[in-house]
């Protein structure tokens, strides 16, 4: 029996997904459950499994290659079969990683373009965006399959128009001649993999959420003098306990107060979309750049059980094992650089949610308490949120809220 095993619906507007390794070739025998290839999603690398016991009869997309979802992965047969019984299977629609699509029309050839007859192929989703930016589809050079008008097009039309035109030089003036670098002063590195998923991302989400940042200083004094506590208990049961789980249970918390927070806009449908579930993705720095595995379900788990999460996703997904679901479905992210953290950020809203928490370093500061100028640990928190879901009243409640119960962790297991 043949299994023509197509690329899943990745889902969250996943189309596609890149080849980044395969770990079988044609001709091999794998179990159920090995792992078959590796592949680059919008958010991570993920491995995906064999379906089933069987022999490789076919690959389908080369490493580097971009494979839409819906088309045939890998083919797999009974184990003695030989690959001339599979029936001829049709190549995935893809594309070099290194092109993102034809360059962008130079704008002298737009505005002189005429302009199609008939109606503009675009997804509704589009076609807002095109509103909102005041953008005639008829005038955007389409990349989408059967000659669509992406939102990249339009985000791509309107970079170029607004884009600065320098006046050509006078016939008095003399022209500078153009000056390169001596060789050897200049390295180009492919924009590819995980490095051009989030360059996609970030423009994606800058160019469809309205960004606004709300800042807030955090006393962290009685939750710092809480972890000491616990650090020992916590190792003796093989866990390390950083100050994340206390911030995620905090952040949970708020989000049940506030559901529009933990909440996603659907752009097609005009709906916002409220998550009665706490998914909770945490953003890891890696060699490749920056993945957000998912804590699924974190309101259900204890303290203990988040430490245990957080330190076993963030290995996997520096060492590029992330599975499928374990790098989709986040309703709210957290992001960290630890001792790195700086002062305050305006962190990017990991698109389609409507908020970020960009957690800071925990520092001595001199504050007033009392009236009177005392040491404290002090950290800052900088939340962005979509304006278009989020009022910025709510934002900064929502933030009061964390903030409270990071001041007074007792209050962390009086609610959980």
């Amino acid at each position: 029996m043949v299994l023509e095993f197509r690329l899943p619906d990745i889902g969250e507007g996943m189309v596609e997904a890149e080849v980044v390794k395969w770990y079988v070739q044609e001709g091999d025998t794998i179990e159920e459950d090995q792992p078959m290839v590796e592949l680059m999603t919008d958010k991570a690398n993920v491995v995906i499994p064999s379906p089933r016991k069987g022999v490789v009869l076919k690959r389908l997309g080369r490493e580097g290659e971009v494979v839409k979802v819906g088309s045939v992965l890998i083919v797999i047969g009974d184990p003695g079969e030989a690959s001339a019984t599979a029936a001829p299977v049709e190549a995935p629609v893809s594309a070099p990683a290194v092109q993102a699509g034809p360059p962008p029309t130079p704008m002298a050839d737009v505005s002189e373009a005429p302009i199609p007859s008939g109606r503009v192929l675009a997804t509704p989703a589009t076609r807002r965006v095109a509103r909102e930016l005041g953008v005639d589809l008829r005038q955007v050079p389409p990349t989408g399959p059967h000659g669509r008008v992406t939102k990249e097009d339009v985000i791509r039309f309107v970079e170029v128009q607004r884009a600065p035109t320098i006046p050509p030089a006078s016939v008095e003036e003399p022209v500078a001649p153009e000056v390169r670098p001596p060789a050897g002063l200049e390295e180009r590195i492919p924009l590819r993999g995980l490095r051009r998923v989030i360059a996609r991302r970030m423009v994606q989400s800058k160019h469809t959420a309205a960004h606004f940042t709300y800042v807030e200083e955090v006393d962290m004094t009685e939750l710092v003098r809480l972890r000491d506590r616990m650090k020992p208990i916590a190792e003796a049961q093989g866990v390390r306990l950083t100050y994340l789980p206390f911030i995620i249970k905090a952040v949970i918390i708020g989000l049940k107060r506030f559901p529009i927070v933990n909440a996603s806009l659907d752009d097609e449908k005009e709906e916002i979309v409220l998550k009665k579930y706490y998914h909770i993705g945490i953003a890891v720095q890696t060699d490749q750049g920056l993945t957000v595995p998912v804590i699924h379900d974190a309101d259900k788990r204890s303290l203990l059980d988040l430490a245990r999460e957080v330190e076993r996703l963030a290995t996997a997904a520096r060492e590029g094992r992330l599975v499928l679901h374990e790098a989709r479905g986040s309703t709210f992210t957290i992001t960290s650089l630890g001792k790195l953290g700086g002062l305050l950020a305006t962190p990017i809203i990991n698109y389609p949610e409507v908020a970020i928490l960009g957690v800071h370093k925990i520092e001595p500061r001199p504050v007033v308490r009392d009236g009177e100028i005392v040491i404290r640990s002090m950290m800052n928190i900088s939340l962005s949120f979509d304006h278009r879901v989020v009022d910025g009243a709510v934002g900064a409640e929502f933030t009061q809220v964390v903030r409270e119960h990071l001041e007074n962790p007792h209050l962390l297991f009086l609610q959980m």
